[in-house]
């Protein structure tokens, strides 16, 4: 990974975190709306970090709006998690490693890393932030990680990698302790991926 060739917007996540997440919303917004929920869509999830981490499509010279910028998308994964279950696509290795699709945002790019057993999830998370967060090439950094058990760890990392020409976005379930990043609630871009529609939980609060 020290030989990556970094973009400028990367988004680095904790897959099985997210995909517990995007579980436990299906689980309660179908209690809550009463409809079957569908699988997250991985595209759709990934544009909306994209646009929350502040990316926007990128006009040419001629002034024409086209693809012309790439997203690195780095997740992370227990080695014994062959596949997210609650996004499709979802296998990491056949789906989602070295794959890549474009839209009105870029070309995504996807990497799927799985944790070998001589470290654990949390320290390569870090060892992987740490390398991003130090390339100069990297302009735009999105980090979703379980901030719940290891966002002081993160947060440390951040603080010692800190540059005025990165913008870094961190994204968690509710508000976290604050640092050289901005933040955004990662259950939005989930919600917005599985289908669920504003006035479905409008309607049913009323």
């Amino acid at each position: 990974m020290n030989e990556t060739k970094w973009s400028e917007n990367v988004i680095l996540a904790d897959a099985d975190y997210v995909d517990k997440v995007a579980f436990d919303l299906t689980v309660n917004f179908e209690r809550m709306i009463g409809r079957r929920i569908p699988p997250a869509d991985m595209a759709r999830w990934l544009d909306c970090i994209a646009l929350d981490g502040g990316l926007r499509e990128k006009p040419r010279t001629d002034g024409n709006t086209a693809v012309c910028q790439q997203i690195q998308v780095v997740l992370i994964h227990e080695k014994e998690s062959a596949a997210m279950k609650n996004f499709l696509p979802s296998d990491y290795a056949s789906q989602l490693n070295g794959q890549a699709f474009r839209d009105h945002l870029g070309e995504f790019c996807i990497a799927a890393y799985p944790v070998e057993p001589i470290t654990t999830k949390e320290d390569f998370f870090l060892d992987v932030l740490l390398t991003v967060s130090q390339q100069p090439e990297v302009k735009r950094l999105m980090v979703i990680h379980d901030a719940e058990h290891m966002h002081r760890q993160v947060a440390d990392v951040l603080r010692r990698t800190d540059s005025d020409d990165r913008r870094t976005t961190v994204f968690a379930m509710q508000p976290v302790e604050g640092g050289p990043f901005r933040q955004e609630i990662l259950g939005y871009s989930l919600m917005a991926a599985l289908g669920i529609r504003a006035e479905e939980i409008s309607d049913k609060s009323k």
